[in-house]
């Protein structure tokens, strides 16, 4: 029968931490039989779970040895060393294993030296990197089966070939742990983790990963006995604003830590354990409750192992000072003390205790985690390692050559392999272990994302937990970094107008389409709403009303003038002029209403043409009206013909010719480049607005251009001749009204470029109605109120002054004769009712000297007789041997007289 040996290395005597390590253990083992190394200390205590291990050791090495298709006629031993938390300890327990440098005992089912195939354990991943260099050398295989040794780093098998592991590595862990704080949507997380290899290739990858969707507030390495940093980190914890700490740390750490958190009063966080202590038992205790209450755990999953329980409960002190393992745990879980001859301990086990073992007390009796089966985990790790060491020797035996793993495809010999095979075989193991699982011993062991793998320490508890350095972003907003901070502390800023958010959290705002605008909470686009003027909404109401009223206002004053053609007030103004500036003045109010209503083709181009050619031919009209009495005026030097070179034709054309270049300016606007409908989206609103765009803007421009030529030449004209006569104050009436009309345009340019969407259309019908009431009311409003309210001006006063500028121009125009009689100008004063009175003379002059002296004589008696009585009509008398003049028109009287 060929025996062959497992090595465990465990830790079975913790140490408190304020206690230096020593180094002065001294290797004292047994071959084939339970003999830990143990470091006699004066204060330490006794690891039940780790006991318990290394029972389970033992109970599936018997299991296998009793078992007759595993591994026949080949017997496992085993090897227990106990590293005392010392990493060169572990270490020479390694080297002795390597080199054969231990006592060598025989026993009677072991001749010889039976060989140390692999290590099992060590339980810290400190321990393990150093162990494992140093095995690599050989190829010597080191299984662990804690997760304290899960480093990340033990994954390169250029590093560490031989290393091997039945539990997860950290970087599934960490999958693990990012995953819970992606869940829970925690965003903002603390980090401690242990100042070694375990702790800091896990520190790299969780800031690595939690980056991508959040932040870590702090992250700090501690040790055990680093009392200093210890609380310096406990400040940081009391200080920072994350809710979310993950504590990475071992057993040995994590139990310091939180006996000063609880000292400290720290409540209020979320903490994640990891494997190495999410089940620690003082997690639950009253005392602890407060501070790490919901504390969230990851644990790998548990295992069951039939008949263990029995075995656990077989153990029994035994008097061999050699195997004093069962004497220190009886003392433990019984709290007695042996006598010194029985136990090693003494009175250092258990302090102060005066109960004395017997050996007969009832181990089932007491409930311990030594015999608690019901969550197997670092436990069955250990059970799997055995028989993954074990199908790996079974596979050698059974080889067969040309299907071997080494060269040539040959086998190993079993009397004669070496440990470095044993590792070869494993490449090759797919086992199932009691039906519970297959185990592929070569390939990383991982954590099922599944929920069965999610262990919630306290699952009664209600997360509400929100870690977060700034709220989410409703949808509507945007996040905006702060300067100097971490990406997720931010602030949400409101969308801009015409974008949205439709996400919570979004980077950034989305533009709504141009036909699109965003709805007031920002986080949709609907349909721009339409707008134009229209009829249907007050301002559009009120302003063709406006309209009709300015337009229903013009036709009633071109028909009083129509109907008052004869009189003197009508004819005196050049009723031609007078007829066509209303009937210009009602195109212009009419002009508007093409501005109101939804724009098209037909009502764009109409609107601005209409309204050129209508202003055009009411400017042109004041213009023509401005220069017949500037020139009717200006004439008085004797012989003076102007007015036949502006007569009635000349005053048609003028008209015409003007109102005939708006015309050509505007054909040729609609030639070119016309006014068009177009929607426009420039003033960043929920609407659009649907307005005329004019096209060529040198057209427009022109179009107005000319406009205000005229007017500023018609005012200018009329500014000359206001001071005129006042019964001819005509000229000041123009004046007045191109005053009003230039006033109301020049207004209207910032007004129209200030004004948002409808409004711009508004303001420009303003303007026209504005400026065709000044032209109208300036201009026909005192007429029409002498006609209407005042008829006796209308037939007397005004009269005599039109009858006075009348007769200069007869004076002017009428023929010389040869005989020289002498005339008198006579106006009869009588009343209304036609009683006769004396006639008064105004002047006696000699015919030849009418020309010359009779427009004097007349200008200056208008100029001083501003208000007449009531005059009658008194006969008319013809001059010696001419024709009667036509200019001439009752109520003047020219008699010949003979003398003054």
């Amino acid at each position: 029968m060929r025996c062959i040996l497992i090595a465990f290395i465990f830790l079975m005597l913790v140490l408190p931490v304020c206690v230096s390590i020593y180094s002065t253990c001294v290797p004292q083992c047994n071959l084939c039989l339970r003999n830990p190394i143990l470091c006699y200390s004066s204060s330490y205590s006794f690891d039940l779970p780790i006991f318990q291990r290394s029972q389970v050791l033992i109970f599936a090495i018997e299991e296998i040895n009793r078992s007759q298709r595993l591994l026949p006629n080949i017997t496992l031993g085993y090897r227990l060393f106990d590293n005392c938390m010392n990493v060169q300890v572990a270490l020479r327990a390694a080297s002795m294993l390597i080199a054969g440098s231990d006592e060598i005992i025989t026993t009677e089912d072991c001749r010889g030296l039976p060989p140390v195939v692999a290590i099992i354990g060590d339980p810290l991943s400190i321990h393990s990197v150093a162990i494992s260099r140093t095995l690599s050398v050989y190829r010597f295989p080191l299984v662990s089966f804690i997760y304290c040794a899960s480093c990340v780093c033990l994954s390169d098998k250029r590093e560490f070939p031989s290393f091997l592991r039945t539990v997860p590595s950290d970087a599934f862990q960490v999958k693990a742990i990012v995953a819970i704080i992606k869940h829970f949507k925690w965003t903002w997380i603390g980090l401690v983790v242990t100042d070694d290899d375990y702790g800091l290739y896990a520190l790299i990858s969780i800031n690595e990963q939690v980056k991508k969707f959040g932040c870590v507030a702090f992250s700090e390495s501690l040790q055990a006995n680093d009392k200093a940093k210890m609380i310096s980190i406990i400040n940081i914890i009391k200080k920072t604003t994350a809710k979310v700490i993950v504590l990475f740390l071992t057993k040995l750490v994590v139990t310091v830590l939180i006996k000063e958190i609880v000292q400290q009063n720290i409540t209020g966080k979320q903490w994640i354990a990891t494997d190495s202590w999410s089940a620690f038992p003082i997690l639950g205790s009253n005392e602890n409750f407060n501070s790490f209450g919901g504390t969230i755990g990851i644990l790998p999953k548990r295992g069951e192992i039939p008949g263990l329980e029995d075995f656990l409960l077989q153990a029994h002190p035994t008097p061999d000072p050699n195997n004093n393992l069962l004497t220190l745990f009886w003392e433990r879980i019984f709290e007695c003390t042996f006598q010194k001859n029985y136990s090693m301990t003494s009175s250092t086990s258990l302090g102060s205790s005066s109960k004395i073992c017997s050996g007969l007390e009832d181990i089932k009796s007491t409930r311990t985690e030594y015999s608690d089966v019901s969550e197997l985990r670092a436990s069955y790790n250990v059970y799997k390692a055995v028989y993954a060491l074990a199908h790996a020797l079974h596979d050698l035996a059974s080889c067969e050559n040309g299907k071997g793993p080494f060269e040539n495809r040959t086998c190993a010999n079993i009397k004669h392999f070496q440990s470095w095979q044993v590792r070869a075989a494993p490449s090759y193991t797919l086992f199932s272990l009691k039906a519970l699982v297959y185990f592929i011993f070569s390939k990383e062991v991982f954590y099922r994302m599944c929920a069965p793998n999610y262990f919630l320490i306290f699952s009664h508890f209600l997360f509400s937990c929100k870690s977060v350095c700034s709220k989410s972003c409703m949808p509507g907003t945007r996040k905006a970094t702060r300067k100097g901070q971490p990406v997720c502390c931010f602030d949400c800023v409101p969308c801009a107008d015409g974008e949205i958010s439709s996400e919570t959290d979004a980077i950034e705002c989305r533009q709504c389409s141009p036909d699109h605008w965003s709805n007031n909470g920002r986080n949709q686009c609907v349909l721009r709403e339409i707008e134009y003027l229209s009829y249907e909404d007050a301002m559009g109401c009120t302003l063709t009303t406006t309209a009709l009223f300015g337009t229903c206002l013009s036709i009633t004053v071109l028909a009083v003038f129509v109907l008052y053609r004869n009189t003197p007030v009508v004819k005196a103004n050049n009723s031609e002029l007078s007829f066509l500036l209303l009937i210009a003045l009602t195109l212009c109010f009419l002009c508007a209403l093409c501005f109101i209503g939804q724009p098209s083709d037909l009502t764009c181009r109409l609107r601005h043409v209409v309204f050129g050619i209508s202003f055009v031919l009411c400017i042109s009209c004041i213009l023509v009206k401005t220069i017949v009495v500037i020139m009717a005026f200006k004439a008085t030097l004797p012989g003076n013909n102007m007015m036949k070179w502006f007569g009635v034709t000349q005053q048609r054309g003028t008209v015409f010719f003007f109102t005939f270049i708006q015309a050509l300016i505007c054909i040729i606007w609609l030639a070119t480049n016309p006014p068009f409908p177009a929607k426009n989206n420039k003033y960043q609103t929920a609407k659009i607005i649907y307005e005329c765009d004019v096209g060529s803007v040198t057209g427009f421009g022109c179009l107005l251009g000319y406009i205000g030529l005229l007017a500023g030449i018609s005012f200018v004209l009329a500014f000359l001749a206001r001071n005129l006569p006042d019964t001819f104050n005509e000229a000041k009436f123009i004046t007045f009204s191109m005053l009003i009309f230039c006033a109301v345009w020049i207004t209207f340019i910032p007004a129209y470029i200030s004004s948002p969407g409808k409004y711009t259309v508004a303001v420009e019908i303003f303007a026209i109605l504005a400026s065709s009431f000044g032209l109208l009311f300036a201009i026909f409003a005192p007429k029409c109120y002498i006609i209407l309210l005042r008829p006796e001006q209308n037939t007397k006063k005004i009269k005599v002054q039109i009858i006075v500028l009348l007769l200069i121009i007869i004076i002017i125009i009428v023929h010389k004769e040869p005989s020289t009689p002498q005339y008198s100008i006579i106006i009869n004063n009588s009343t209304n009712n036609n009683q006769s009175s004396t006639p008064r003379r105004v002047a006696t002059l000699p015919l030849s000297s009418a020309p010359r002296l009779g427009f004097p004589i007349v200008l200056l008696y208008s100029l001083t007789r501003k208000c007449f009585p009531s005059y009658s009509p008194c006969d008319f008398l013809s001059l010696p041997g001419q024709r009667k003049s036509p200019f001439l028109q009752p109520g003047t009287c020219l008699r010949r007289t003979s003398g003054l």
